[in-house]
């Protein structure tokens, strides 16, 4: 599977303009992980594209998000680590995170939204006007953006990660692509 591929799979499930942001942020920051672990990036960064799918179909069944999206990727052919990756990115399944991709994914998917919420609230409202600890500060803050759950990026210990290391590199990885996230 590639890229482009991914691309017009996703295109052809999901409408929502914040909702392909936030896809676009999580392969960005998969692809960073990716490179700093020494992994294959362009696999990474295609389970973060996709890894919300079903999202339009499912946002308002937990139970069935990730699962439906999963089956969907298997019968269009993706790999095996992908589409499980995916499915244990939702916490609700309870599925083992076994791989470095699986765990990556998981703590990967609520950070884009605590970085953009951050960014939202600088003066500037850009990615390059934040800096890690602006981000850290706000994590820190249980009332500000309350939707991306804490204790999901914390996880970022099962990678080996400080949550400094996590955010900068999820930063970073984010700046790189601010003009297509509109920050």
């Amino acid at each position: 599977m590639n890229r482009e591929e991914a691309l017009k799979h996703l295109k052809e499930n999901i409408k929502n303009k914040n909702l392909l942001k936030h896809m676009y942020a999580t392969e960005a920051v998969m692809r960073g992980l990716a490179e700093r672990f020494g992994e294959d990036k362009d696999r990474w960064g295609i389970a973060g594209l996709v890894h919300d799918i079903d999202y339009d179909t499912t946002a308002d069944d937990p139970q069935k998000h990730s699962l439906v999206g999963g089956a969907m990727l298997e019968e269009l052919g993706y790999d095996k680590d992908i589409v499980y990756a995916i499915k244990a990115h939702n916490k609700v399944h309870g599925l083992e995170r076994k791989s470095l991709m699986d765990k990556a994914l998981f703590c990967t998917d609520p950070l884009t939204g605590l970085i953009v919420a951050s960014a939202l609230i600088s003066p500037a409202k850009k990615l390059h006007a934040i800096d890690t600890q602006f981000v850290i500060n706000r994590f820190h803050e249980k009332t500000f953006a309350k939707g991306a759950n804490r204790e999901q990026i914390s996880a970022c210990s099962d990678l080996g990660l400080t949550l400094e290391e996590f955010i900068s590199i999820g930063l970073d990885s984010m700046r790189q692509i601010n003009d297509i996230l509109e920050l």
